[in-house]
């Protein structure tokens, strides 16, 4: 049987910025989305303070992870 590790970056309550997008203020993750599924994706919801919420990729073992993307803890 498959079963696929996920190496998840945020939780729900974290703080973030996102290093491209300063000007989008301090962010918190407000959800966190998980696939069931083997290869399945692993998503965050980020309601950042100038910019409202946005959605990433949560799977640090995926190019295309939030931490990848710029965003980093606070």
């Amino acid at each position: 049987m498959f079963r696929e590790i996920r190496k998840l970056y945020l939780s729900v309550g974290e703080a973030v910025v996102h290093l491209r997008h300063p000007e989008w203020g301090i962010g918190k993750v407000v959800e966190e989305m998980n696939s069931t599924l083997p290869g399945g994706l692993s998503m965050v919801r980020v309601d950042f303070k100038h910019a409202g919420q946005r959605t990433f990729d949560n799977n640090m073992e995926s190019l295309w992870c939030c931490y990848h993307a710029g965003v980093r803890r606070v």
